[in-house]
């Protein structure tokens, strides 16, 4: 923390005319204490932008003001007036809109439908104005600088086009206070800009807006003020151009992260992996590569080149027309996931939540939700048995929980990761393909993925990782393989790899030069 930031849990100092301001906020649930003494001050015209690490309390916050939770002590005021919002709809109706990573629209209804669900207006007739409807949402869209039809269903759209449409619904109900929580994660760079200038344009408006992100070359692109929270408490509010990322780290964690790409030297051995001429039309076409003992391989490109349709094919989720996977020489049925996993391979996908946990299961059943078969003796398994393997890998990868039996939806995002690759370490694999490693977690686990990672590739394991942050990928790599519409490009060493010709390998039709 630098030397002029206040005692950590301490208030920000109080201005005039905020927006939005929590003093103090206090919130339990049972012995758990989500919010020690949470503080933030929104200003009208301005974007502010919060971060912590998982288990900060900044989800806990944001509930709060949405109307979700009830704070147990200290002070909320909206426009200096008190509040204590006992449900979602006393929060939107005081102004205050909440834009989720993942929006949760109605897929049966058109864009209008779903901007005015449950208020549509009426005309002299009592029937729902639809023209009314349509020509308003039309008029935003206009402001906001966007190309959306009204009249478009909703299903199959973009996360970004989603994410628009809740704006475009909170700006409908004259919205004050926006708050964005993680809402760049699944979005490419072309729509992030897009995003960046409506939310610019909102903040001219004279909103208040609250960016919630854990990438901080965004927070510096974006915002005007930083405030940053560790354990459930208030650490310090800097102008963003007073402050630098080493700053913000350190109030975040309480260190000095030196490390955040732990790459350790390891020795590249035998080819355990070998992808041959797969082609899957429409969808990838003629990839091809090898992951050696010892050797972390990346696959990058932007959003929708391919990376994640060709690593579920070689790991038999997805199915494929030419080609082969093969591992240590010997060739693993395609289509099957079973005969994946006996061959050696294991798969962390992208979405933890959806595709790696069962979300109200426990955590040891989590972690041995892969092996159950192996503990098994005569058809049974017991918590004991159960709990004494996932105790292995919940204590190597540092998975922080009360108990076992606690629900894997109550962990951190970071913690749930950990949970997903202890489910998959613990099959003991010998190719570990892992989507988008340290999305959506903090800068101090992220270090602690990225250690892990080449701990694994020094005792000899293989590693096929997907990585949309170039730092990440430049960090911990051996070997970049660049996709671009469903094909490879480019096949970069480490040594001459840039963020220069990678995401001209990206980008570009023809293949780039390693």
């Amino acid at each position: 923390m630098s030397e002029d930031a206040p005692p950590e849990g301490a208030a920000p100092e109080t201005t005039p005319g905020a927006a939005l301001e929590l003093q103090r906020v206090v919130k339990s649930f049972g012995p758990v204490i989500a919010l020690r003494s949470g503080s933030l001050r929104l200003q009208a015209g301005s974007i502010h932008a919060l971060i912590g690490e998982n288990g900060a309390g900044k989800s806990t916050m944001v509930k709060i003001m949405a109307g979700l939770y009830r704070r147990d002590a200290g002070d909320f005021q909206l426009h200096g007036e008190d509040v204590d919002f006992t449900s979602t709809a006393q929060s939107k109706a005081a102004g205050i809109a909440v834009i989720y990573q993942e929006p949760t629209l109605f897929p049966d209804l058109s864009v209008t439908e779903n901007i005015f669900m449950g208020r549509q207006p009426v005309n002299r007739f009592g029937r729902i104005d639809r023209k009314a409807m349509r020509d308003e949402v039309r008029q935003i869209f206009q402001r906001l600088g966007v190309a959306l039809d009204p009249d478009r269903i909703t299903e199959g759209l973009s996360i970004a086009d989603q994410q628009i449409i809740e704006i475009a619904k909170a700006i409908s109900l004259d919205a004050s206070v926006l708050v964005m929580d993680e809402p760049t994660a699944a979005l490419s760079g072309v729509e992030v800009e897009r995003l960046f200038s409506v939310a610019r344009s909102l903040r001219d408006e004279g909103r208040a807006i609250l960016f919630i992100s854990h990438r901080f070359d965004e927070v510096f692109d974006l915002c005007d003020t930083v405030t940053v929270m560790r354990d459930g408490a208030y650490v310090a509010t800097t102008p963003i151009a007073e402050t630098t990322v080493d700053d913000l780290v350190r109030q975040m964690v309480g260190r000095d992260v030196t490390e955040l790409f732990p790459k350790q030297e390891a020795r590249i051995g035998e080819p355990l992996l070998e992808v041959s001429g797969l082609t899957s039309p429409g969808v990838f076409h003629d990839i091809s590569f090898t992951v050696r003992s010892g050797e972390i391989v990346a696959l990058a490109g932007l959003v929708g080149a391919g990376r994640s349709e060709v690593v579920r094919a070689v790991f038999g989720v997805d199915d494929y027309r030419e080609g082969d996977v093969r591992m240590l020489g010997a060739a693993v049925v395609r289509g099957n996931p079973s005969a994946a996993m006996q061959a050696g391979l294991a798969l962390v996908p992208e979405d933890r939540r959806r595709q790696g946990l069962v979300i109200d299961a426990g955590v040891g059943g989590n972690i041995t939700l892969a092996i159950r078969r192996r503990l098994a003796k005569w058809g049974l398994i017991t918590t004991g048995i159960e709990n004494r393997a996932a105790r292995v890998w919940a204590s190597r990868l540092e998975v922080k929980t009360h108990a076992l039996d606690s629900v894997a939806a109550t962990l951190s995002g970071g913690n749930q990761q950990k949970v997903v690759l202890a489910k998959w370490l613990a099959t003991d694999p010998k190719v570990l393909i892992i989507d988008e490693p340290t999305r959506g977690i903090d800068v101090g686990t992220k270090s602690e993925v990225h250690r892990l990672l080449s701990q694994l590739a020094g005792e000899g394991m293989g590693i096929l990782m997907i990585s949309s942050e170039l730092p990440e990928v430049l960090g911990m790599a051996d070997c970049v393989l660049v996709m671009r519409e469903g094909r490879i490009t480019a096949e970069i060493d480490r040594a001459d790899a840039t963020s220069e010709n990678v995401m001209f390998a990206a980008t570009h039709a023809t293949e780039a030069a390693a």
